[in-house]
């Protein structure tokens, strides 16, 4: 454990202006929310998400966990808990869970969907996932990698929970991805690093991570370890930039892809700052209500739901300056995800042009959390969001969203959503 803290000390002490160029929260994102009030008990509740279920289905006899001879119950587990296996991404830095055991040769590897990420590590000891429960906010499980009838996931390490709730997750049990500059053993160096998500240039991404596609002239961090002056030293042939394929070093046999696909680490990052933010209104709005809604605590709320919905609709998103193009089996797989309108529009549609996506407006707005936040937060979120794509709210904090987006959005979100207000 002291060398996976250790490691994660690193990290944060470079991270201290990672924000200082973008436009002022309207949260106070080092404050740490109080997991353990009454109104969340996040070590004693009964948690309440996919990996909470899929272990009750188990205990049951309703379904088994077939066990593979070289991956373990990894396969299994992402079927189980729909998480495709074009989503895996590579990171190779030792910021993480297992982190002896991770190495530039040997990266630990992470499938994702939206509400679920499992991490898995070539001779772990366990598979790692991480579950948003729609009202404890992310759980921590780990899976022993021992064959047996019945596999129990043990939820809520504090291993996990020493690096997963801080100020760098808004201050609630969340997630986050961090980029750095490792050194030939993956460990941080005492540079810049950063923590990203979609409103972070490409040029701050992915240090510590191998990364597949094409990006243009656009250049990242990964793919390479560094010297202490910051040069860059190339890990697959003399190329760190527009990787297709990530041979001989990672291949089918060692890993279930040969890829860590550029769109995965996209829509990876910007599902991390999303989950939190949803996380974190889950938080304010049930300890108000759980101690009164005092005109304080309805600050917070409205507060807390702007930054979300600012975040929702992508209005600091760094623009992408040359298309980029990953995995096709990973784009058709999450562009197959969620509700489409009659027109068969999606927001899992993508763009990878100019931007992530086709229609700046999360997907994560039909997740199980977003949905189950408590009334006096929703209610908020969805009057605000209306009145920006309606144009009754033109201010230039949304001035990025023009009025074919503002429509389609609204249009696919009337079209799809069985929660909104009347007034929709």
């Amino acid at each position: 454990m002291l060398s996976r803290c250790i490691a994660c000390a690193i990290v944060l002490v470079a991270c201290v202006g990672w924000a200082l160029d973008r436009p002022a929260s309207l949260i106070d994102e080092s404050r740490i929310l109080p997991s353990e009030h009454p109104a969340i008990d996040y070590w004693r509740a009964d948690p309440n998400d996919a990996v909470a279920r899929l272990q009750r289905r188990l205990s049951g006899g309703e379904i088994q966990l077939s066990f593979d001879e070289r991956f373990g119950y990894l396969p299994a587990v992402l079927d189980a808990l729909d998480v495709p296996r074009s989503s895996q991404v590579l990171v190779f830095s030792k910021t993480s869970f297992q982190a002896s055991r991770i190495f530039p040769r040997v990266p630990r590897a992470l499938y994702h969907n939206e509400e679920v990420s499992v991490g898995w590590v070539d001779g772990g000891d366990v598979v790692e996932i991480a579950s948003l429960d729609p009202k404890l906010g992310v759980v921590f499980y780990t899976l022993p990698q021992e064959q047996t009838r019945r596999p129990q996931f043990a939820p809520r390490t504090t291993e996990c929970i020493s690096c997963h709730a801080g100020s760098y997750t808004l201050g609630v049990p969340g997630l986050l991805v961090r980029s750095v500059h490792p050194d030939q053993s993956g460990t941080p160096q005492r540079t810049p690093s950063f923590i990203t998500d979609h409103r972070s240039p490409l040029s701050e991404r992915w240090g510590g991570w191998y990364v597949s596609g094409r990006h243009g002239s656009q250049r990242h961090m990964g793919n390479a370890t560094y010297e202490r002056d910051q040069s860059a030293l190339p890990l697959i042939g003399s190329q760190t930039q527009n990787v297709a394929k990530l041979q001989p070093y990672v291949s089918p046999y060692n890993y279930l892809r040969s890829t860590s696909d550029i769109v995965s680490l996209m829509t990876l990052e910007h599902q991390t700052r999303m989950t939190n933010l949803i996380t974190r209104l889950g938080y304010v709005a049930r300890i108000a209500e759980r101690d009164g809604v005092t005109p304080e605590a309805r600050r917070e709320i409205e507060n807390t739901a702007e930054e979300l919905l600012r975040y929702l609709l992508f209005t600091d998103e760094a623009p992408l300056e040359a298309p980029v193009e990953g995995d096709p089996e990973y784009a058709e797989a999450f562009e197959a995800r969620g509700p489409r309108d009659s027109q068969g529009r999606s927001l899992h549609q993508l763009d990878l042009q100019t931007r992530l996506l086709r229609y700046p407006c999360s997907y994560m707005i039909d997740s199980e959390a977003m949905e189950s936040l408590p009334a006096v937060a929703k209610d908020r979120v969805y009057r605000r969001l209306w009145e920006v794509l309606t144009g009754r709210d033109e201010s230039p904090a949304f001035g990025s969203l023009g009025k074919e987006d503002r429509r389609a959005i609204h249009e696919i979100l009337a079209g799809t959503k069985k929660d909104l207000p009347e007034y929709w």
